[in-house]
């Protein structure tokens, strides 16, 4: 990642930058040569109106005069021309490459590790996806494209002016020293500026996701004067950040002014001396070298506008990159390419962590036949869950190994492994999107008539046929116009239209309603028939009639049998949790 200084501009950064140009070198070619010619015409139209001064209107030559104004309309065309392919061609090359950088770091935040999502909040990832990238493009639009162009016309035209008259020249180059070390200064404030600025804007973001997404809570606990308060507070901060950014510009941009300015009166002041006493100047340099002078400070009030955006552009592809430099994704480095594998799942002696120095799962081993369901019991914080996102490679294991039919899960191609394994999760995630599209994901190869056919199986298709729509009912965002039971049950279709050889139900019937209970449980009995179930529950009715129980506690597996065999141990694990919990729940 690159690192944030104080410099205008990061060579290696934007390296980096030029090679999302490649597959466009013909478009960047023409902007190169787009700004040539802007330089060579930005140059020809005060010269022509000082001949047109000197050779047609002092003598009062009409027909010489009206040769010289088509000419400056020509010119006048061939720099529009010119300025809008320029323009056109800078912008189209700016969206062009963050398309591009935009699709390369959404598919490389895909397969990231779920502990890389743990520790980065969601609005600053987002920040970085869509405001970040949108703002590398104005580099190329509106900030290091303009800014050559500018430097270029400037070369040419201070080149052109020594060719005229060297002495008003130097006239003119003398305020020049001034605006280049003000430039400079402003420059640098602002790279200092715009950081501040891009991180209240990913922690403005941040919390007004976080809030939004949980408003629910905020307004059942009441919260709302206290985070509005707090968020007062972070948009003060931005605000803030802004202002400083406004106040280097108050201060830059009058001096700019006033420096060209006196510069023209300069030129004014002593062409016109010169021109009193019979000297070499004429009324038409005096005019041409007003024009030069402000095309020359002009670009330079510009540069230092643009040089804003330019920093804005910087701070925020260094930001793109720091992610895309990211060592946080799996390592898909397998080579076994399974269409359907037997289901045969075992754990050897795993050992895992959240965090470095402290294990979770702790020299685990168990064994799961294909076809069998295996239960999985214990305490919250057990480590029930995290055998799933290790068993789909979600994490990474600290030691040992866990193998399907044989062969580690780190030998099959990542795809592979988890087109096998099939997860329903207690906390269902829909996206707003319509009901066959969620249960499909979009999947080309699931036709709506196999869906119908499979909600018809696991008995969950009146249930959907009788919202407005049927499959085609836009649950919105995260499925909010669904109660959790319906959400469970789509989720449960999706599982089964994957048709895995692995199934996972991660405590799947924990907070559902009676009725979408009894249709889960039908869903249940059907989807795990006949292929590899691991079940992370704690109902009753689902615990015994699983073919193994695994009883789990502080990361340890503490018991493993049938529901009749454990009940057996006296004192046991399994027996405790059953007095405690299920006596109640068979009670009822």
């Amino acid at each position: 990642m690159s690192e944030s200084t104080g410099n205008a501009f990061d060579f290696k950064l934007f390296k980096r930058l030029l090679a999302f140009t490649k597959p466009y070198r013909g478009v960047f070619y023409f902007v190169a040569f787009a700004a040539i010619i802007m330089s060579g015409l930005a140059v020809l139209r005060p010269y022509l109106l000082q001949l047109a001064i000197d050779n047609s209107m002092v003598p009062k030559d009409g027909d010489g005069f009206m040769e010289y104004i088509i000419l400056m309309v020509i010119v006048l065309f061939l720099e529009v021309i010119f300025q809008f392919a320029f323009i056109f061609c800078t912008n189209w090359l700016g969206q062009s490459v963050i398309r591009d950088m935009r699709q390369k770091l959404f598919r490389l935040m895909m397969s990231f590790k779920m502990k890389y999502f743990d520790k980065s909040a969601v609005g600053r990832l987002t920040t970085r996806a869509v405001n970040d990238v949108e703002t590398i493009s104005s580099i190329f639009s509106e900030g290091l494209f303009m800014i050559i162009s500018d430097l270029l016309k400037m070369l040419v035209i201070a080149g052109f002016m020594l060719y005229q008259s060297w002495r008003l020249s130097l006239i003119v180059f003398i305020i020049l020293p001034f605006i280049l070390y003000a430039t400079r200064v402003f420059q640098k404030a602002m790279k200092v500026a715009f950081e501040d600025v891009r991180n209240q804007v990913a922690n403005l973001n941040t919390f007004v996701q976080e809030r939004i997404t949980g408003m629910k809570i905020v307004q059942i606990f009441t919260r709302e004067k206290t985070e509005y308060q707090h968020f007062q507070e972070i948009n003060k901060d931005h605000r803030k950040a802004w202002i400083k950014t406004v106040w280097y510009n108050s201060i830059f941009f009058p001096i700019a002014e006033t420096a060209g300015a006196v510069a023209t009166g300069l030129v004014v002041w002593y062409g016109g001396l010169n021109v009193i006493g019979g000297g070499f100047v004429t009324l038409g340099i005096i005019t041409a070298f007003i024009q030069y002078s402000e095309m020359l400070f002009r670009p330079l009030r510009q540069i230092a506008d643009k040089f804003n955006t330019l920093q804005m552009g910087m701070v925020a592809a260094n930001r793109v990159f720091g992610i895309l430099d990211t060592k946080a994704h799996i390592a898909d480095t397998g080579t076994v390419d399974y269409t359907s594998t037997k289901g045969d799942i075992e754990f050897r002696n795993v050992y895992f962590g959240y965090n470095e120095d402290e294990e979770v799962i702790k020299g685990i081993s168990f064994k799961a036949n294909p076809g069998e369901t295996v239960a999985i019991v214990g305490a919250t914080g057990a480590g029930k869950s995290t055998i799933v996102n290790l068993l789909n490679r979600f994490y990474e294991i600290n030691r040992g190994e866990i193998l399907i039919d044989a062969i580690s899960i780190k030998d099959y191609k990542l795809a592979s492994l988890r087109n096998q394994i099939a997860v329903v999760l207690q906390d269902v995630f829909l996206f707003a999107d319509s009901i066959l599209n969620n249960i499909t994901l979009n999947n080309p190869n699931i036709s709506e008539e196999e869906v119908i056919a499979a909600a018809k199986e696991i008995g969950v298709h009146k249930f959907i046929e009788s919202l407005p729509g049927g499959y085609h009912y836009n649950v919105k965002e995260r499925g909010s116009m669904l109660s959790s039971g319906q959400r469970q049950l789509i989720s449960f279709l999706r599982a089964y239209v994957s048709k895995p050889s692995i199934l996972i139900l991660d405590e799947a019937t924990s907070s559902v309603d009676t009725y979408s209970e009894e249709l889960i449980q039908t869903a249940t009995d059907k989807i795990t028939k006949g292929r590899t179930s691991i079940v992370i529950a704690h109902r009753l009715a689902t615990i015994k009639k699983a073919d193994k129980i695994i009883v789990m506690d502080a990361g340890k597996i503490m018991e493993e049998g049938t529901h009749k065999e454990l009940l057996k141990l006296e004192n046991g694990f399994y027996r405790n949790l059953y007095e405690v919990q299920f006596m109640a729940e068979e009670a009822i």
